[in-house]
């Protein structure tokens, strides 16, 4: 009975073992993860000697391209902006670059002191975060998440929902049209060849396309939520960049990766952005009295550092600069908290098994101070009348292009049809071969559209606005 017994628990010794011994090396190491490889030009070695490195020429391309330009005339949160300047996509996209910038150079920094003789570039992690979060929200259709939702919507509940069965009996993906992703978007804008385009997209560095990948599965495993990586479309593209970066394949079918490690760092620097600045317009559109605005911003610190930022308002008078100053306070330590929480757990997060997000570690008093933060947004901010009618607006817009053009697609010989067909641009394929293309080639358009691009082209196709002649 005791050798029984004895020999029963040497097996599961054993077999403990041996797991771990596997999961060990399964781990994600940083000499694989951080590859300056770039997509679509593999077999092309750039042997010129240049001034920037492969991540900052990520970040300048991005910086020069048109769907980040067109970022400043699409919705954040609040409409775009009267006498009173708010935040657009692309001011609250620079600024979630430069909060990863800071983000990843204090990781790098560590992890350089964590393993000096490592082979790996840690020292660009910073450069590769920041050209991530540059390009987090390029997928992001007009009119704010009410966009994201009026493209799903449209699919799952409106018009669009007769199409299912045509798509599904081609071989398509319908879970990516009724669960629609501006992230997943953001993946097939940088990667998809548009017609006319070269190979690769933006042949962006393997490193920087992963790190945008917040959600790194398919569509099937969204559950209608929204969240997902990259359309059936772009799916071998990812699987290959991921299993050359060596990201932990957790499922196959449908296909789930483990997250690429520099993902927590650009979805950190986006939560902390949006969450904060979003107080900060809030105040400037008198949504919130500037005692409240202090009070939730001061709720960050304790003790001497909350003494500290007292007695500095007392030296301002400007009101907006003093919730100026103390969003910088609160952007700062959110960044010294994140990037501790990040290398706490380095094993967990190279190894797959870290859950949730960065800011669902923070320390309890930073925590409370977020999360009082988050649900005054909630309560006061997103439900306030201005960002309802913008998405009230942005539902009947982009739910009449959609029906319009998808009924072009699927009648392109009536005479209607090819009037609005000659409306699209030619890198869109809009004659693909099955109704899955052809639609994604539609939702390509429309998302890509600013608000104003959008509610012109809506104004002249109801005949309520006419070109000037």
């Amino acid at each position: 009975m005791f050798l029984e017994k004895h020999s029963h628990h040497r097996v599961m010794f054993e077999k403990n073992v041996i797991s771990l011994r596997k999961m060990k090396q399964s781990n994600m190491n940083w000499e694989q993860l951080l590859s300056a490889k770039r997509f679509g030009m593999e077999q092309y070695e750039d042997t010129r000697s240049h001034e920037r490195t492969e991540y900052q020429r990520d970040y300048d391309r991005l910086i020069f391209s048109s769907p980040f330009r067109r970022l400043q005339n699409k919705t954040q949160v609040f409409p775009l902006p009267g006498s009173v300047f708010v935040h657009n996509r692309l001011t609250h996209s620079l600024e979630v670059a430069s909060v990863g910038r800071s983000l990843g150079e204090s990781v790098a920094r560590q992890l350089r002191e964590r393993y000096p003789a490592s082979g790996a570039h840690l020292e660009e992690i910073g450069a590769i975060v920041s050209a991530a979060c540059l390009a987090h929200d390029l997928g992001n259709p007009p009119f704010g998440h009410s966009g994201e939702k009026a493209i799903s919507t449209f699919f799952s509940e409106g018009k669009g929902a007769c199409l299912r069965e045509q798509v599904e009996s081609e071989g398509g993906r319908w879970s990516d049209f009724t669960s629609f992703e501006g992230n997943a978007n953001a993946i097939r804008l940088l990667m998809h060849q548009f017609r006319g385009r070269r190979k690769g997209g933006f042949a962006m560095t393997y490193a920087t396309l992963a790190s945008i990948v917040k959600y790194p599965y398919s569509s099937e495993l969204s559950s209608g939520k929204n969240k997902f990586g990259f359309f059936a479309s772009e799916e071998k593209d990812y699987c290959r960049i991921a299993d050359d970066l060596g990201i932990r394949r957790l499922k196959d079918n449908p296909l789930h990766f483990a997250r690429y490690p520099l993902v927590y760092l650009v979805e950190a620097a986006d939560d902390i952005c949006y969450q904060v600045m979003d107080i900060e317009d809030a105040h400037k559109l008198h949504l919130i009295t500037t005692d409240r605005a202090i009070e939730l911003f001061l709720g960050f610190f304790e003790g001497e550092r909350r003494k500290r930022r007292e007695e500095i308002l007392t030296m301002v008078n400007d009101l907006n600069e003093q919730i100026a100053y103390l969003r910088t306070s609160v952007i700062g330590l959110l960044i010294e908290e994140c990037a501790s929480v990040f290398l706490a757990n380095e094993e967990e997060i190279l190894s797959g098994s870290f859950n949730g997000t960065l800011i669902r570690h923070l320390s309890q008093t930073t925590a409370t101070a977020y999360n009082a933060c988050s649900t005054f947004a909630v309560q006061n901010i997103y439900r306030s009348k201005d960002v309802l009618d913008i998405e009230l607006a942005g539902y009947r817009i982009i739910g009449f292009l959609l029906e319009v053009f998808t009924d072009a697609i699927r009648k392109p010989d009536h005479a209607y049809s090819t009037l609005l067909l000659n409306r699209i641009p030619g890198q869109y394929e809009t004659d693909a071969d099955t109704l899955y293309g052809r639609l994604q080639s539609l939702v390509d358009f429309v998302s890509g559209m600013t608000d104003v691009y959008a509610l012109d082209l809506y104004r002249k196709i109801t005949g309520m606005g006419l070109p000037v002649v």
